[in-house]
């Protein structure tokens, strides 16, 4: 017999002043080192981006003049994780679990427990988690586990990514710079959420999570975003020369290719369904359906697809265009975004699920709206 666990409060925290898309490349600094072929393609493709993008407004936790950092993921997850508590009314003491989840993670000690530290916990177990966009998906599911199996209470899950870091100017050995390398200054930003889970049904703000997900399908195909560093440490000199940090996404020729489907259909809907029959999810029910893609015609694809499936077109929720793309931390400034300003009717779902590009993990929740307890 397992627990239910429920959703006691969730917190975001967006660093700096809203930057308009437009002040993008101005803000992260020039690339005026950058081969002349590259800095040309700059200059033609800012504007297309901002045409596909459904972004409006980016965070960084930067000074948007001097470009010196005022955040780092720490800090901001700690941020986050205060509003969380706050939220749910709950003391930091009370937190027996953290699992926290980032793109990667270099520093020692590890981030987990770098946070208990700056919340003040003295004792908890604590769990760091780095797998790209699935890795905050992948920290809930721990938590979710670990929590209905009577082993836990109360569980923070935290995520935040400060991809700012990996695209200003001054990170680039930039006469080594091409366009896969630069591609995602346009997508990322900064930012870091936290929800905070719990058995206790007096705690919950009116959402059990009913399910959560992961898998991967990647064991026979490329990795689509990557930097090119191996599985041991480098000499940073030899690293930067090399220009092994730097970030790459290959999409250029990508979208279009067998890398994406699965069946009849995307690697994305594949997933999904196997998620919703595995939990045998009424369709009906879904009420919002959080997708946290910011490219507009590949969302419009996915929703043509899970139209066909029975989930409404309208049932779409993002809300990038204000929010901004800062990655796996995505999954949950917008839960906090649904929990503060969404009316959900008892039994109303909420899905959301995602796909990563790096090697194809992904992962997805449901939650279920239950009215009083």
């Amino acid at each position: 017999m397992t627990a239910p666990v429920y959703l006691a409060g969730s917190g975001r925290y967006l660093p700096g002043d809203p930057i308009p898309f437009a002040e993008i490349d101005r803000v992260l600094g020039p690339l005026d080192k950058a081969p002349d072929k590259v800095q040309r393609w700059l200059r033609r493709t800012a504007p297309v981006m901002g045409q596909l993008l459904d972004i409006e407004y980016v965070h960084y936790a930067m000074d948007p003049e001097t470009r010196e950092f005022t955040e780092d993921n720490v800090s901001m997850a700690v941020k986050a994780a205060a509003m969380a508590l706050e939220h749910a009314g709950v003391p930091a003491a009370d937190v027996d679990l953290i699992c926290y989840g980032s793109a990667h993670q270099d520093q020692m000690p590890t981030a987990s427990v770098l946070i208990q530290q700056e919340l003040g916990i003295e004792r908890c177990e604590e769990l760091s988690i780095h797998a790209n966009c699935t890795s905050a998906y992948k920290a809930l599911y721990l938590a979710h586990r670990l929590l209905e199996s009577g082993r836990h209470r109360t569980a923070l899950v935290l995520s935040a990514s400060l991809s700012s870091s990996e695209l200003r100017a001054e990170y680039y050995n930039q006469e080594l710079v091409d366009r896969e390398s630069l591609l995602l200054r346009w997508y990322l930003c900064d930012g870091a959420g936290a929800v905070l889970l719990t058995t206790d049904p007096a705690l919950s703000k009116g959402v059990e999570l009913e399910s959560s997900y992961i898998e991967s399908v990647g064991g026979k195909r490329p990795p689509l975003m990557y930097n090119r560093r191996p599985a041991l440490w480098l000499n940073p000199r030899d690293e930067y020369d090399q220009g092994l940090h730097h970030l790459h996404q290959d999409f250029r020729n990508s979208l279009g290719s067998d890398v994406f489907k699965e069946g009849d259909g995307s690697v994305f809907f594949a997933g999904l369904r196997r998620m919703l029959e595995r939990e045998g999810t009424p369709l009906e029910r879904i009420r919002l359906f959080q997708v946290n893609m910011p490219t507009r015609h590949v969302v419009d694809s996915i929703m043509d697809e899970c139209a066909a499936l029975g989930i409404a077109r309208e049932a779409l929720y993002t809300r990038l265009d204000r929010l901004g793309y800062c990655g796996p931390p995505m999954a949950f400034i917008c839960l906090d975004t649904i929990l503060r300003e969404e009316e959900l009717a008892a039994g109303d779902r909420v899905v959301s699920f995602v796909t990563e590009v790096s090697k194809f993990m992904q992962a997805g929740y449901v939650l279920r709206a239950h009215g009083d307890l």
